[in-house]
């Protein structure tokens, strides 16, 4: 059904035709896609009532309504068209933002922010000069000032749930009018996530992230955001940082999707994405993503404030902070985080400020998120019964844990089941030190490695890769491992070393020469690649230290890889012919 079309149920001709009737009804009105993730969080305090409707509306006016329709329809809500909306009475209508005319609506108005409080200026510049050159007490808070919350005089909300108390005192300098309108009823997307906090493995899991540091990078819209200021550095990040210690993943705001489209935001992305960057999708999947996090690197965006607040180390990207009030938590955050530098290497950068990081870190801005962290549910469910009046149900309010999170994914043939790869092998402490990273963004000549090897999948389905590997790693197909590797041998002749992993952690390795080995991890695998092992394997194929004329590493040889944090011994056994 068209969202232009009118209904005539639950609406309309509902008295005649509705299986509810006499049911209270409210009204959500769905200005963007991140308004409406917003509102699905609040929600659910009035599932399992039979004795409320709630009826979905499309906001007309605002810059960022594509994909709003698509999303109601995947929701499955009724819809009533916005003219219908404004003609029809409701009991209770609930909005997380003020653009379009909500005075229009028949109905007691509750408002939220679509983000971590209220912290952006209504306006980036005033009179032609920049915001940061002008007083910001005198500047207007968007969701705190007249401008936003006054209509011909008359406050637009009936409620405007706050976060923090801290937000009750700016109002009341912006806007004492509103005051009593006032409820401070905490951050509901903020306590669903802190409910996934027990989650966490399972989300990493959800990510392939095992035992490696997962960077979350963040970023809001328009042209002060982390993409907006710097497009090149998620596919910097990935080039940089080692694959088997960290692994990258992206949120982007909502509005960039939408604004620019999905197709054009994955185009934009391609090759960090064929880096093995993981791409969330805008409407869910950041909550879990933040909750398995480890590093957050991000900008003036909730996502960013939220990491910090969950005691993540979190380092910025880009912060435009002329375009925040300098009196708002995020604002006084973005003063005391660390700015990366686009002319100096990223790792070092993230390793050495995450090392001077402590939980508590950010601890005195981030505690204005919330002034009831966990609560914000009962709160808000009191609220709109008592505006609905209607008894509370009797069941607890429930916070569900996000939804764990699922990235999108490219497959064969734009990629092949594992990104080409760049490795250095070389000898510390007696081992030997295995590091990879990303070969396509590599050729960008950023990072100097020494003696690299290029290690590609069987199934590589670009012919410069495939000419270029030094190591071919065959897939788990089930078979011979022996013939695999013997077709991989003949499908790509420059290759010197040919991989498969068998029985677990175990590697069997061939070459020209008809030589056979496995290689066996003795413990301390888990999680490790086994083409890790391969390419060990390699350097101690050019070792005269250790290699046995003619015959490649000798028979019992057992050999340390050190890999990240990690050292694992791997025993070398001849396989017959």
């Amino acid at each position: 059904m068209s969202v232009e079309e009118r209904l005539r149920v639950p609406i309309g001709s509902a008295p005649a035709w509705s299986t509810a009737p006499g049911s209270r009804r409210v009204l959500v009105v769905a200005h963007t896609v991140t308004a409406l993730t917003r509102l699905l969080d609040i929600l659910p305090l009035l599932e399992s009532d039979p004795r409320v409707q709630v009826v979905f509306t499309r906001a007309r006016t605002s810059n960022f309504r594509e994909g709003v329709t698509e999303f109601l329809g995947d929701i499955g809500a009724v819809v009533a068209p916005w003219e219908q909306a404004v003609e029809e009475e409701f009991d209770l209508a609930l909005s997380a933002s003020y653009g379009d005319d909500l005075h229009r609506i028949k109905a007691p108005m509750v408002v939220f922010s679509h983000g971590a409080g209220y912290n952006k200026l209504a306006k980036p510049e005033t009179a032609g000069a920049p915001a940061a050159e002008l007083p910001h007490k005198d500047e207007a808070v968007f969701g705190l000032s007249r401008q936003t919350l006054l209509r011909d005089g008359a406050l637009v909300p009936q409620t405007l749930v706050l976060s923090h108390s801290e937000q009750l005192d700016r109002l009341n300098a912006a806007c004492p009018e509103a005051v009593d309108a006032a409820l401070v009823a905490g951050d509901p997307t903020y306590d669903r996530v802190l409910a996934g906090l027990p989650w966490r493995e399972r989300y990493r899991d959800h990510l392939e992230t095992g035992r490696r540091r997962l960077v979350l990078i963040s970023s809001t819209w328009g042209p002060t955001s982390l993409l907006g200021r710097w497009p090149d550095l998620p596919v910097r990040l990935v080039e940089e940082l080692p694959v088997d210690e960290y692994r990258v993943a992206l949120v982007l705001h909502p509005n960039v999707w939408h604004g620019h489209g999905p197709w054009q935001v994955r185009a934009w992305l391609a090759d960090a994405e064929r880096a093995e960057l993981r791409v969330l999708p805008p409407r869910q999947g950041w909550q879990a993503a933040l909750v398995a996090a480890d590093h957050v690197v991000g900008d003036h965006g909730s996502v960013t404030f939220y990491g910090a607040a969950l005691g993540t180390h979190t380092i910025l990207g880009a912060f435009p902070h002329h375009e925040m009030a300098s009196d708002s938590p995020i604002a006084a955050f973005g003063r005391t985080a660390a700015l990366l530098r686009p002319d100096a290497p990223l790792l070092s950068q993230i390793v050495e400020d995450s090392e001077e990081h402590t939980a508590g870190r950010f601890a005195e801005t981030t505690r204005m998120l919330t002034s009831v962290p966990g609560k914000s549910g009962a709160l808000l469910r009191s609220a709109f019964y008592r505006i609905l009046d209607l008894p509370e149900p009797a069941h607890e309010v429930r916070v569900t844990p996000p939804d764990p999170p699922v990235p999108h994914r490219r497959g064969w043939p734009d990629t092949a089941g594992c990104a080409p790869l760049l490795a250095t092998a070389e000898e510390e402490d007696g081992g030997i030190r295995v590091t990879r990273h990303p070969a396509e963004p590599a050729v960008t000549g950023r990072l100097s490695l020494r003696r690299p090897h290029t290690v590609t999948h069987a199934d590589e389905p670009q012919t410069r890769w495939r000419d270029a590997a030094d190591v071919v790693v065959c897939g788990p197909d089930r078979g011979d491992p022996w013939r695999r590797i013997a077709e991989a041998l003949e499908a790509h002749p420059g290759a010197r070393l040919l991989a498969a992993a068998v029985d677990g952690d175990d590697c069997l390795v061939g070459d020209r020469a008809a030589l056979r080995h496995r290689l066996s991890p003795e413990e301390g695998a888990r999680d490790v690649d086994p083409a890790v092992f391969a390419s060990a394997f390699w350097r101690l194929r050019r070792d005269p230290g250790v290699q046995a004329a003619g015959t490649g590493p000798a028979e019992g040889l057992v050999f340390t890889v050190l890999v990240g944090d990690r050292s694992v011994r791997v025993r070398v056994a001849r396989e017959p012919p």
